[in-house]
């Protein structure tokens, strides 16, 4: 009963909606009908005779009002406009008529009825469209303490957003806890502290937890968030590396004594493979490029299942610094798969390489006469596929676009990832004879062999439509978000401008010429008038007049005559 009970409200609920989608002409016609049967009780001729007889008498003061107060509600109305388009990519008038209005003028969400039709192909390219939007943690990030807020010291700018440091909080859970934490009461205050969201709690928890026991979770988080230089932040990362790597032996040696030992052990290899890399990190930057790369490639030799901390990614960069190009192509041979999920390094580093062959002599005039070799063919299609897979990256390597400091979580294909990549390699480009002339040539060539609208993409898949959301919460306020594709205006930011435009030149149009404009406006409201009213009107002008004047009627021979 209580399903019937359900089926016929979803019916009838059904019957309803569809009534007022198909069905609301009809009624609007019944209401003109019922006007028109009723227009003699309600007056409507002689009201609409008052409203003319009112609008005429109107003087030009009150044009003016009312079209500079129409101009100045609408230009409001278009800055609020135009600021929330700008913070959110989207029109509040549309979001408010498509989220609120649409289900109470008849619109219906589907998604239940979708849901159980779709076909494969639909969740296939749902799933990749989810996964195309997924943020990582950046490869590359920097050090909390010894960059970022020496950056803040200095600018009194923030250039992490809170989006941001909660991920990096989430994921120092999941890389440095276990549930047998609680066991030890060094590893039980360090499982608090990376929950804290005080920077100088979470550094008191970590000298708290170092009085207990040598620990090697407590040592990181004072490499990254105290430490004021790169040279402490290693320093700490050495004495984390010797407490760090006793656990990863005595943790190995029990892995197979139950789930506990095995949740344990994955959490101490989580914390060695961290330490490693970000010691390699800090001999990159303090100089000692070639220990990075040895330290990086012992490290992917010892661990190569690990390829979420993205360590090729580093070893990129390092070997680029060194300018050993025959390195470059072996590492990129190996992960620059079809299998494998690209990136901006990836792609791009491909590109440079292949525009080093021939960017040195590299001329558009003598390409545009003799046209493009098979080597500067293959460049250019290099850079052309870089370009697809993320369209951000060559105005700032180009330095058309400002620079800031990366975040610690990247959007692939999105504005983070190209400040990320263009934060590090920017320098590699520029040390390339003519490398940057070349993008500067060909990469705006990219769009036109990329479908519009995007509804797929030429050598990946389309280019996702969540970016700049993701983007917004990831960059500091005070920049600028990269957005592919330019969104066009919307219509209502259109109108508002055309609007405020009209109403603004009437408004002075009326304060300038007020005796013209007001013959105007009355000529244009005879002319919204009816031609049955407005004889009307003029007849009963006419009488009207001649009782003020007393002028005595003509006889009926001489009005015939005349």
């Amino acid at each position: 009963m209580a399903e019937a009970g359900t089926g016929f409200l979803e019916q009838l609920k059904s019957c309803i909606v569809w009534s007022w989608t198909y069905l609301w002409t009809v009624w609007f016609f019944i209401v003109l009908f019922l006007v028109y049967i009723l227009r003699v009780p309600l007056k409507i001729n002689d009201n609409l005779s008052t409203v003319s007889m009112f609008l005429n008498t109107l003087t030009p003061k009150f044009y003016v009002a009312l079209t500079g107060t129409s101009s100045l509600i609408s230009g409001l109305i278009l800055i609020f406009e135009w600021w929330y388009f700008r913070k959110y990519g989207t029109s509040f008038i549309e979001q408010v008529s498509v989220s609120h209005l649409r289900p109470l003028l008849g619109g219906v969400d589907n998604n239940s009825s979708n849901n159980s039709n779709s076909s494969n192909g639909d969740s296939d390219s749902n799933r990749q469209s989810v996964s195309e939007c997924k943020v990582w943690r950046n490869p590359l990030n920097l050090f909390r303490g010894a960059e970022y807020n020496r950056y803040t010291w200095v600018t009194g700018r923030e250039p992490l957003t809170y989006y941001d440091m909660n991920l990096s909080a989430q994921d120092h859970q999941t890389f440095f806890t276990c549930d047998s934490d609680h066991l030890r009461p060094a590893d039980a205050i360090m499982q608090k502290a990376w929950r804290e969201r005080n920077p100088q709690a979470r550094i008191s928890a970590a000298h708290e937890a170092l009085e207990i026991n040598e620990c090697a979770t407590a040592y990181i988080l004072l490499a990254e968030e105290e430490a004021t230089t790169i040279a402490e932040a290693e320093k700490l990362f050495k004495q984390a590396l010797k407490a760090g790597d006793g656990c990863y032996r005595r943790s190995q040696q029990l892995q197979h004594h139950g789930s506990q030992y095995e949740a344990q052990h994955r959490r101490d290899t989580n914390v060695l493979v961290y330490i490693k890399r970000r010691l390699a990190m800090c001999a990159r930057r303090l100089g000692r490029t070639r220990e990075a790369v040895k330290m990086m490639r012992d490290l992917m030799k010892e661990f190569p299942l690990l390829s979420m901390f993205n360590i090729h990614e580093n070893l990129l960069e390092a070997l680029l610094e060194l300018q050993a190009y025959a390195d470059v192509q072996a590492v990129l041979a190996k992960y620059d798969d079809i299998s494998l999920p690209k990136s901006a390094t990836i792609c791009y580093t491909a590109a440079l390489l292949k525009a080093r062959a021939v960017s040195d002599k590299f001329s558009p005039e003598a390409a545009s006469r003799r046209g493009l070799s098979t080597a500067e063919m293959n460049a250019v299609e290099a850079i052309h596929r870089a370009v697809e897979f993320n369209p951000h990256v060559p105005k700032y390597l180009l330095e058309m676009k400002s620079l800031i400091l990366p975040p610690e979580h990247i959007l692939k294909r999105g504005d983070s990832e190209a400040i990320a990549y263009a934060f590090f390699h920017l320098a590699h480009w520029k040390r390339v004879e003519g490398a940057l002339n070349l993008l500067h040539c060909t990469w705006e060539g990219t769009f036109r062999m990329i479908p519009y609208p995007l509804e797929k993409g030429h050598l990946f898949y389309p280019y996702p439509i969540c970016t700049e959301t993701a983007d917004r919460e990831l960059l500091p306020s005070f920049h600028e978000v990269s957005v592919y594709p330019k969104k066009e205006l919307p219509f209502f930011i259109l109108f508002t401008a055309g609007l405020c435009s009209f109403t603004a030149m009437l408004a002075l149009l009326t304060h300038q010429f007020p005796e013209l404009m007001g013959v105007f406006a009355k000529a244009m409201i005879d002319i919204f008038c009816s031609a049955e009213l407005r004889d009307w009107n003029c007849q009963s002008i006419f009488m009207r007049v001649e009782d003020e004047l007393e002028i005595p009627p003509a006889p009926q021979s001489q009005h015939f005559q005349n």
